[in-house]
């Protein structure tokens, strides 16, 4: 049989990349919850007239799921269902489905697979890794958690910063009432459409964004002057507020805005200073976002791009009767790992969790390597039994080819206890399984960051 071909978009890691990255889902995963954030999974298809209302197009990104005898016009039977291409779209339907069972403020995460059917390219598969998490409230939702949820995330990326050196985050923050409000205080009708061209203020220019404002739009060279002059404010305290002023737009709307992002920002200075800033050309393209939005690249890798993204929406979903509004994020856990996998930036030290390795004096004598090996387990350290009773050179090698830093020698003697040797130093000490104890830096694989320049 040939060696099958990798299919381009889906990742797969070996061992030793999958043990980085479960460990960057424990870090998230520990973090939301000692904020208080409960954990949902959804399923993983939706109806198709579900996932075509996320507030963009995507009918040529959603891979469609039938079964394999369809009917004869070639329509499986029954609702037509799609994979999810993100997790907003089914955590909508999960509160509809779920509203009178669930206690609001509703603090969720949702760390699951999600599917699009893209270009791949590095920072865009067709299989990737999402992790959300959001606040959802019952008719309304209280502006501080604007401000909160921006910190959880924060303080998740500063933990892997801290304990993998994973490079320091940067997110940059606006708010859309603050832009629309702007924008009206100019008499411009066609808002959205001025949101979605100032959105492209980083990949083309103020040249290019003002000449589409007006030769698409049909501003006036004034207006759109304006809109690129206010694009150009960030900072990273309070001070954006003065210099959006000193433009001379006046609007109510503004004036909520910059309240609200102005306390955005007050709050992750004295959390995290340094991690956030005020970037008003930071627009998010979807419709659906009314209030604060974030991104968040990693410092010195800029072709990644937003690493997590997100905002405030005023109806996430809604009955009918009653509407959910939420502010949410969204980290992007294999837009981020797999380019820094490649190449080599986070490593772990072994590629198994194994730290010791019971060797198999004969198979005569394997019982007593199990019990040595169970004893061991029952007291948290990974343990795995020999699989051949070779010579100990060769158990020795094959411990040093999986990285496992200790052999265990049983005693034939005893029927318990033994040596254990440290394979990296050679020191072999007599050692109890009920008692003995490896380095803590030894008891599982431990992660480490390797930065040079990107790319390197």
């Amino acid at each position: 049989m040939p060696r099958p071909k990798p299919l381009s978009g889906f990742p797969e890691f070996l061992p030793e990349a999958r043990i980085v990255e479960q460990h960057v889902l424990r870090q998230l995963q520990e973090t939301f919850e000692l904020h208080g954030f409960a954990s949902i999974e959804t399923r993983a298809v939706e109806p198709l007239d579900r996932l075509n209302k996320g507030g963009e197009e995507i009918d040529k990104e959603v891979y469609v799921v039938r079964r394999l005898h369809a009917e004869e016009d070639g329509r499986a039977k029954g609702d037509d269902l799609g994979l999810h291409f993100d997790l907003t779209v089914p955590f909508a339907r999960y509160v509809l489905e779920n509203a009178g069972h669930l206690q609001f403020p509703f603090r969720r995460y949702q760390i699951q697979k999600v599917w699009r059917g893209e270009r791949p390219q590095e920072g865009r598969y067709r299989e990737f890794t999402q992790a959300d998490i959001d606040i959802v409230g019952s008719g309304t939702l209280a502006d501080h958690h604007d401000v909160e949820l921006p910190l959880v995330a924060l303080d998740a990326l500063e933990r892997l910063h801290t304990d993998i050196g994973l490079p320091p985050v940067l997110m940059r923050v606006n708010n859309r009432r603050l832009a629309q409000g702007f924008y009206a205080g100019l008499e411009i009708e066609d808002v959205a459409g001025v949101l979605r061209i100032v959105d492209k203020y980083d990949k083309i220019g103020p040249d290019a964004v003002q000449d589409l404002l007006t030769d698409d739009l049909g501003l006036s060279a004034a207006q759109a002057a304006s809109c690129t002059a206010l694009a150009e404010i960030n900072s990273a305290d309070t001070s954006f507020v003065e210099r959006v002023r000193s433009l001379g737009v006046r609007s109510e709307l503004l004036d909520q805005g910059l309240d609200q992002l102005a306390a955005v920002v007050d709050a992750a200075a004295a959390a995290v200073p340094g991690r956030m800033i005020a970037d008003l050309k930071i627009a998010r393209g979807l419709d659906y976002y009314t209030g604060t939005v974030y991104e968040t690249e990693l410092v010195g890798f800029p072709s990644l791009g937003s690493i997590a993204s997100g905002g405030r929406y005023d109806a996430l979903a809604s009955d009918g009767k009653t509407s959910f509004p939420g502010v949410g994020l969204s980290f992007g856990v294999s837009r981020t790992l797999v380019p820094l996998l490649a190449k080599g930036h986070l490593t772990a030290s072994r590629p198994v969790p194994t730290c010791v390795l019971v060797a198999v004096d004969s198979e005569q004598s394997r019982d007593q390597a199990i019990a040595v090996a169970t004893s061991l387990r029952r007291r948290g350290i990974s343990a795995e039994v020999a699989p051949k009773a070779d010579k100990f050179g060769k158990q020795i090698r094959y411990a040093d080819r999986r990285s496992i830093p200790y052999v265990w020698f049983t005693s034939s003697d005893t029927g318990a206890g033994g040596e254990v040797k440290d394979i990296r130093t050679g020191e072999q000490l007599p050692a109890d399984p009920a008692r003995w104890e490896p380095d803590e830096a030894d008891l599982r694989p431990q992660i480490s960051g390797h930065w040079g320049t990107e790319g390197s």
